[in-house]
């Protein structure tokens, strides 16, 4: 399996991955991953999540920097998932010129 903390190799196995965007929603709604799924790294820490993610397919943790996914990795992986953070998070992605849109399609970026 491909590097799942490397943004230019999740972009390659989108398919094959569940993004979990733990940005607050005016960073989400600024621009994400298309097919993330937007759960907050609070809720997400208090337990929410679990009726949105699969524990068979892989996990990728994304926020602005990487600092608050590896939170939200640490907390997917002690309830059973296969989670990974993605390396240096939305910024990573973006000067990796990998696509990110808002939720109407406009292009993204990064609060």
């Amino acid at each position: 399996m491909a590097d799942l903390s490397d943004p230019k190799e999740v972009s390659e196995h989108l398919s094959e991955v569940q993004i979990v965007d733990v940005r607050e929603q005016y960073e989400f709604d600024a621009g994400r991953i298309d097919g993330a799924v937007h759960i907050p790294l609070n809720p997400l820490m208090g337990g929410a999540g679990d009726d949105l993610l699969d524990k068979d397919k892989p996990v990728v943790v994304v926020c602005r920097s990487g600092n608050r996914s590896e939170l939200g990795m640490l907390m997917l992986k002690a309830r059973g998932y296969e989670a990974h953070n993605l390396e240096g998070g939305m910024e990573a992605w973006e000067h990796q010129k990998l696509p990110f849109a808002t939720p109407d399609g406009a292009p993204g970026r990064v609060a």
